[in-house]
């Protein structure tokens, strides 16, 4: 009897600490996201501003402007990473094609709001890099965890789901968007 209750108190200890280590994870998970959404937004903000520094100088690229402002609204409405993803990959070559507008404009590549602008833009994908990493990792922590024999136990008890990784589609896409040459 006392072995049988030793062996229950220890599975009961350990499925405790494999349920605390799930939570932890998927907290982890959700902070990351929280901050890659922020950075999104930070980014998102710019680039109304991005547009119209543009709009002035370069009156025939009407399409990508337009392009641009509507793969930020699509992103802003998305509910899903793996959307989000996709729609931010977009997004960044867009940015990156705008950005790169500036070399045909020396009046715009001079301008110091778009120089200020340029460093903005540089300072967020470099955070969203940072924190897209940091996010992968916590999702890559969880997931092994949740996938991992005896921990799987726990986890399917207790309806713990992977989460999806926050992925580029394109492998040109992974570059930043071109914007870290500030002053040409």
């Amino acid at each position: 009897m006392t072995a049988t209750v030793i062996v229950l108190a220890a599975v009961l200890v350990w499925g405790v600490v494999v349920y605390n280590r799930l939570v932890g994870d998927k907290n982890r998970v959700l902070s990351a996201w929280s901050d890659i959404d922020v950075q999104l937004k930070r980014r998102h903000d710019l680039i109304p501003k991005l547009v119209d520094a543009v709009k002035h100088y370069a009156a025939y690229e009407s399409a990508t402007l337009t392009e641009v402002t509507q793969l930020r609204t699509r992103s802003e409405q998305s509910d899903s990473i793996a959307e989000i993803g996709g729609v931010e990959s977009m997004l960044a070559g867009r940015v990156r094609h705008l950005v790169a507008l500036a070399e045909a404009y020396p009046d715009l590549k001079a301008d110091d709001a778009f120089l200020a602008l340029q460093k903005d833009l540089t300072d967020v994908e470099n955070t969203i890099q940072y924190a897209r990493r940091y996010y992968n990792g916590a999702v890559r922590m969880l997931n092994t965890r949740i996938d991992s024999f005896p921990d799987t136990l726990v986890a399917r008890m207790f309806r713990f789901i992977s989460a999806d990784y926050f992925e580029l589609d394109d492998a040109g896409e992974r570059e930043s968007p071109g914007v870290n040459q500030a002053h040409s």
